[in-house]
């Protein structure tokens, strides 16, 4: 369990490395955002190629934010029952939709698109737009993020392996959301 325990903090050393590179594309993508604006409305000038970079950028923040979001703890979850679950109980339901529901699908969507990334890079596919970008870097945030994803739902599947058989110390408290 050592050896796994080891691999589950590696990958959340990645995740959160791979958060700070999702958070910088957040900064670029408003500050193009912001300059786009200002050459349109101020030079009466536009290009498709600054729009398309920003919904790249988009890709890249969701698809890479997404393990570090799992490895704190506060991706999306049906709550009606789980908020209620006292001691262990959450944990299972962790574990139970890590294994049924959580790697089964990314590792299905990471084999589904990295043939398509594969296809786009190899035929050199650009956008329809006039003045638009090649697709191949956004296409590479589905099999990098899904991926990324599936790794770290595998970590967390070992934290959770590991608390309940008291080799890992976790915090269990689940706060529901104030919607």
């Amino acid at each position: 369990m050592t050896a796994l325990l080891k691999f589950a903090a590696g990958m959340d050393w990645l995740s959160e490395r791979f958060a700070q590179i999702a958070s910088y594309t957040v900064l670029l993508s408003a500050m193009i955002c912001a300059g786009n604006a200002f050459i349109r409305y101020g030079v009466d000038w536009s290009s498709n190629g600054l729009l398309e970079i920003q919904w790249y950028l988009f890709a890249w923040m969701v698809m890479v934010g997404s393990p570090y979001v799992l490895k704190v703890n506060e991706h999306v979850r049906v709550d009606l029952l789980y908020g209620k679950l006292k001691g262990n109980w959450p944990v299972y339901v962790d574990i139970m939709g890590f294994i049924v529901f959580l790697l089964p699908i990314m590792g299905f969507m990471a084999y589904l698109s990295y043939p398509y990334f594969l296809n786009t890079l190899i035929s050199g596919e650009m956008s329809q737009n006039a003045g638009g970008l090649i697709r191949w870097p956004a296409v590479l945030a589905l099999p990098v993020g899904f991926g990324m994803v599936w790794l770290q739902g595998l970590a967390e599947l070992i934290k959770r392996v590991a608390y309940l058989r008291g080799e890992y110390a976790m915090d269990t408290h689940y706060e529901k959301p104030l919607q």
